[in-house]
């Protein structure tokens, strides 16, 4: 989620509740950058960052703040690392610490690469793929609070700030899955991401005439611990690849590159889409 605009009273604002939600957790950190932005429902580990202006980038991005929520490992990883590199204060974030301490010192050793820190916690991420008949009504809750309510929950407690700043950009992050209710085995994660879709259309609507834009990218077969099922196996590989055009599984760079896009200004006319990054696989509902 970008926000963008000139920073001032609001972003006083903004810091002095994050302040407060570090303290609410019982760790109170030192912050030693003024401009940021900051979700205070949340409770859990969080840490922005930004790249050197010496680092060769597109700095479309610059002067805007966006908050990637899952951001420590794989494909939230990749989205964090290429929106600071175009030149956005990013807020990295994870329901446990230390993932966030292992991303941080990831994010440290590339050049160029400055680290400031608090809270933010989106929910429990348990995965469960079984088929529909087997899953039971809890997993049904808990994957459509981690997948539909938690991108609605924040994107409600940032468009107010995103208005106030004169526009911003919010991109979810959908899965072919979404568009194939045909794939085996996926269940209510399937359709949790196809509920994402709609979510898309409907919040682009809401929040055009704030100059807030929603899109979505619907990734493919990205080769991430999730997904390491089907490229860990030889045989379910070239199963795989047998349906991607380009013949390769893609890689978590992939998505950060479009997201930073419909996050930049070079988007502006684009609102209420779904981009589906998957090598041309079959992707119409």
């Amino acid at each position: 989620m970008l926000c963008k605009g000139r920073e001032g009273k609001g972003s006083r604002r903004l810091e002095r509740k994050k302040l407060i939600c570090s303290k609410r957790s019982g760790k109170t950190y030192r912050l030693g950058m003024s401009r940021r932005v900051s979700v205070s429902r949340f409770s859990g580990t969080l840490r922005s960052l930004r790249m050197s202006t010496t680092a060769a980038s597109s700095r479309s991005l610059e002067g805007k703040v966006a908050v990637v929520t899952a951001s420590t490992e794989g494909i939230g990883f990749a989205i964090a690392k290429q929106l600071a590199h175009d030149g956005a204060k990013v807020m990295i974030s994870s329901r446990k610490q230390d993932k966030v301490i292992d991303a941080v010192s990831k994010l440290e050793k590339e050049q160029g690469c400055t680290v400031k820190g608090v809270v933010c916690h989106v929910g429990k991420t348990e995965h469960r793929r079984n088929l529909i008949k087997e899953t039971p009504e809890e997993s049904w809750e808990k994957i459509f609070d981690i997948n539909v309510k938690s991108a609605f929950l924040l994107a409600k407690d940032v468009v107010p700030f995103m208005k106030k700043r004169g526009g911003g950009s919010i991109v979810f992050v959908s899965s072919i899955a979404g568009l194939q209710p045909s794939l085996q085995g996926l269940g209510a994660y399937s359709v949790s991401k196809t509920a994402l879709l709609g979510l898309t259309k409907v919040l682009a609507n809401e929040c055009a005439h704030m100059g807030v834009r929603v899109n979505c990218v619907a990734p493919g077969i990205i080769k991430t611990k999730f997904s390491g099922a089907l490229w860990q196996s030889e045989s379910l590989t070239e199963a795989a690849l047998a349906q991607i055009p380009l013949r390769r599984l893609g890689e978590s760079e992939d998505i950060g590159g479009a997201v930073s896009f419909l996050s930049s200004d070079q988007a502006s006319y684009i609102t209420g889409e779904t981009l589906v990054i998957a090598g041309g696989m079959h992707s119409r509902l």
